[in-house]
Order: C-alpha cells, then sequence, then structure tokens
C-alpha cells in the first residue's frame, strides 16, 4: 500500500520517540498493535507492508499536522530551530498508543535509546503475543499473568515498577484513555501519581501518546543544548518552561530537531 504524506522515516522513526522499529536495508520493519509493518520511504510519503489500514498509518504518523505551518511558527521564534528544521524536512511526531506509550517510558528511566529498545523487545518477546518473527507488546494482565517470568528482561530497578504499572492499569486505577481528556497540566500532573513517572517521562507520553505538542521533554542532551544555544540552566523545571515559552504550542517539534541536531547534516 502506497501513501502520500509529507515524512521523512529516517528522522521521525530514527530519533528515539518510538522504540520498536527497526532500520533494514532501504526500509524501516516495525510493531504496530498487531500488525508487523515494513514501511519504505519514497518521493512523496512511503510505501507499507503488513498493515492494510490506511486510516491507522496516517493516525499514527499524525497526517493532520500541517508541517509547514508549524515549521514556520517555530521556525520565526528561532533561527537555530529554524535552519535545523530547514534541513530536515519530514520530521513528524508520532501519536503512539497510549497504554504501550507509558509503559515503555516507565522503563526509559535512566537509559539510553539503545537499552530502551532491549527492554522493551524482551518485555514483547517474554509476554506478547507471537506475530511471527515479533511479538506485539503486551496488554497489563498478559504481564500480570507471567510475571514471574519478568526477571529474565533485565529491566534491573525498573521491574517492580512495571509491574505495578500493569496491576493498577488492568484494575482499572489507571486509566490510559481517561487521562486523554485532560489538558496538558492535567495529563502531566495525572502521570507524574504513577510511581517510577518523573517529569521528563510524564512529557514525552504527553507528546508522543497524548499529542500535546506543547509538551517540552528534557533529558541530558536537550539540556546541554538549552545551555549552549540559549544559555539556560538549572532545574526541570526552569529549562522546560524557558523551551514551551520560547516555542509555544508546537515547542515538542522544536524539542525533536534540537533533539536531533546530532545527525543533521
Amino acid at each position: 500500500m502506497r501513501l502520500k504524506l509529507d515524512v521523512s522515516l529516517d528522522p521521525t522513526l530514527g530519533c528515539g520517540q518510538a522504540h520498536r522499529w527497526r532500520h533494514k536495508g532501504d526500509s524501516w520493519e516495525g510493531v504496530l498493535g498487531r500488525d508487523v509493518v515494513t514501511l519504505t520511504q519514497t518521493e512523496d510519503g512511503f510505501e507499507s507492508e503488513g498493515c492494510g489500514s490506511r486510516s491507522r498509518l496516517l493516525d499514527y504518523f499524525r497526517s493532520e499536522d500541517d508541517l509547514d505551518a508549524i515549521i514556520a511558527e517555530i521556525s520565526s521564534r528561532d533561527a537555530y530551530v529554524a535552519s535545523l528544521s530547514s534541513r530536515c524536512p519530514g520530521l513528524r511526531i508520532l501519536r503512539q498508543d497510549r497504554w504501550e506509550c507509558l509503559a515503555t517510558y516507565l522503563l526509559a528511566t535512566n537509559a539510553n535509546v539503545s537499552r530502551i529498545a532491549k527492554m522493551v523487545e524482551s518485555v514483547c518477546d517474554s509476554f506478547g503475543d507471537d506475530l511471527g518473527g515479533r511479538h506485539a507488546f503486551p496488554e497489563p494482565r498478559q504481564i500480570l499473568d507471567g510475571c514471574d517470568r519478568i526477571g529474565g528482561c533485565r529491566l534491573g530497578f525498573r521491574e517492580q515498577r512495571f509491574i505495578e504499572l500493569a496491576d493498577r492499569v488492568e484494575s482499572g486505577d489507571i486509566d490510559p484513555d481517561g487521562i486523554a481528556e485532560l489538558d496538558y497540566e492535567g495529563c502531566v500532573r495525572e502521570l507524574m501519581g504513577i510511581k517510577g513517572v518523573g517529569p521528563k517521562v510524564a512529557d514525552c507520553v504527553a507528546l508522543f501518546a497524548y499529542g500535546h505538542l506543547e509538551a517540552f521533554p528534557v533529558d541530558v542532551r536537550i539540556s546541554k543544548e538549552m545551555e549552549r544555544m540559549y544559555g539556560v540552566t538549572g532545574s526541570y523545571a526552569k529549562v522546560s518552561a524557558y523551551g514551551r515559552e520560547k516555542f509555544g504550542r508546537y515547542a515538542g517539534y522544536a524539542q525533536e530537531f534540537l533533539y536531533h541536531s546530532p545527525f543533521i547534516g
């Protein structure tokens, strides 16, 4: 299936937003729900194999986002981001499954992108349904039913937090879909009530699962960029608030360009 969309797969799937995509030759292989999907870049979009739902793919890539308007707005606020965006066209923020995004970013605490991907894939292989070569991301009940095997996933200090999250979602104490009804501040506040979710994880989930494009997650790389380019240092709250104020309602897009800056030629 061929889809026409203003998107560049390499920066979009390779910049650490989602953790189940693998670069294979000229294509990207990932898992969306219960589909093992292969995407190949074309001049005006991409070819898709393994997912027959056009609407699912367009939703995942946030096809409703007007990239030209978004880039124009954040570029008008900062020359450096304008330069980055002009050299990296087609980078999009993804719309990820709420439960999967929350669970994977809980595992992302104090880990680099490679380590996160290994942990996530181990969890999927241990608990998720076999899709033929790859496994689906497990539902909370699957994790709880097999939690005696979780030691093999090598999650370290994240292990008990991960099980607790699955238990609270399964019991209805946490409703990932219900959080979608909250505004940005409410969403972050609700997420930070979950054990193991700090401000950075909450901002990532708010951005990548709930579409709060004003979120500005700050990790070590962003912290260094903010100090180097803007002289901003200090607490997470201070640096993140500066990013939101500087870049406005599309601060999340600006953050992605800043995060990806080491790879932009």
